[in-house]
C-alpha cells in the first residue's frame, strides 16, 4: 500500500497533507492514528498535524486537520494557509476559495507575489462568552492563573492571552501546559505569551494545545493575540505580530484578516 503526502508549512508552523478530494486514502476512524503516528519527528515524517483535503458541499473545499494527539483541531490559521497553497498547486481553486472546517466556512484569497506563495483569510469572528471567566468591561475576560493575568478569546478555537516583559525569559512548555489544563478551559487552550514592541508590533510565543508543545506559530493565536492587544488600547487595527518562524499581518475589522506566507517543503509516499 503507498500513500501520497505533501509537506508544507506557514511561518514554521508544519503540516502532512494528505489528498482525499477524489477519495478516502485514510479511513475515519484511523485519521487520529495516523496522525500520531506521522506526525513523531524521530519515527514519522515530523509535523504539528495532519492535514486532509476533501469536497465540500457547502463550499470549495473541505479541511479536516488532526494533531499529534490524535484529537480534531476546529480551525487553524497556518494550516488553512498550507491547505490553499496544496489546493491551487493541484489546480482545484485559483485565486479565492471558501474552505468548509468544524469552525465554519472559511473565505480565503490567495495567490504568489514572484516566487513566494501569500493567503489572506477571515477568521472567525472573535468570541468572549465565556461564563466562567469575571468580565471585566466591553466583553473582555480575564483571570489570574499562576500570578498571570490571562484574558480568554476563542477564534474558532480557545484562546488565552498573557502579556509578559519578554517573551524570551518566559518558560513557555511549562507555564503553557499548566494554563493549557487550567479548569478555567474545559476544552483547553492555546496559550499565547505575548511582548509589546514598537507601534502596532507584537512577539508571540505559543503553546499550541493537541501538540502539547511551543508551535514556531500559530495563526490563530497570532490573531487572539492581535484581538486583545488592540482591545486593551496597546495596538491600532493592522498589527504586525512577529512570531519564532516569522511574520504574520492581522487586520482587524469586522472579520479579523490574517495575512501570511506558505511554503511546500518536499513530498513523497509512505509505503507499507
Amino acid at each position: 500500500m503507498e500513500i501520497a503526502f505533501v509537506k508544507l508549512h506557514g511561518n514554521g508552523n508544519d503540516f502532512i497533507l494528505i489528498d482525499e478530494y477524489q477519495r478516502v486514502v485514510i479511513p475515519d476512524h484511523m485519521k487520529g492514528e495516523f496522525a500520531a503516528t506521522f506526525c513523531d519527528r524521530h519515527f514519522g515524517i515530523g509535523g504539528d498535524g495532519v492535514l486532509f483535503i476533501m469536497r465540500s458541499l457547502d463550499a470549495d473545499l473541505r479541511m479536516r486537520l488532526f494533531q499529534p494527539d490524535q484529537s480534531e483541531a476546529e480551525m487553524c490559521g497556518n494550516g488553512i494557509r498550507c491547505f490553499v497553497k496544496y489546493a491551487v498547486d493541484a489546480g482545484y481553486v485559483k485565486n479565492s476559495c471558501t474552505v468548509e472546517t468544524p469552525a465554519g466556512i472559511i473565505t480565503v484569497t490567495m495567490g504568489y507575489i514572484e516566487e513566494q506563495f501569500y493567503a489572506t483569510i477571515d477568521m472567525p469572528v472573535p468570541k468572549f462568552d465565556r461564563k466562567d471567566i469575571p468580565a471585566t468591561g466591553e466583553g473582555e475576560y480575564v483571570e489570574n492563573i499562576v500570578g498571570y493575568d490571562v484574558h480568554a478569546v476563542n477564534i474558532g478555537v480557545p484562546h488565552a492571552v498573557i502579556f509578559v516583559d519578554s517573551v524570551t525569559a518566559i518558560p513557555v512548555h511549562e507555564l503553557g501546559q499548566t494554563i493549557r489544563h487550567h479548569q478555567t478551559f474545559p476544552k483547553g487552550a492555546n496559550v499565547n505569551f505575548v511582548e509589546r514592541e514598537e507601534e502596532d508590533t507584537i512577539r508571540i510565543r505559543t503553546f499550541e494545545r493537541g501538540v502539547e508543545g511551543e508551535t514556531l506559530s500559530c495563526g490563530t493565536g497570532a490573531t487572539a493575540s492581535a484581538v486583545i492587544a488592540h482591545k486593551l488600547g496597546y495596538v491600532g487595527k493592522t498589527v504586525h505580530i512577529e512570531t519564532t518562524g516569522g511574520p504574520i499581518d492581522i487586520y482587524l475589522n469586522a472579520v479579523p484578516k490574517m495575512e501570511g506566507p506558505a511554503d511546500t517543503v518536499f513530498s513523497g509516499v509512505i509505503t507499507f
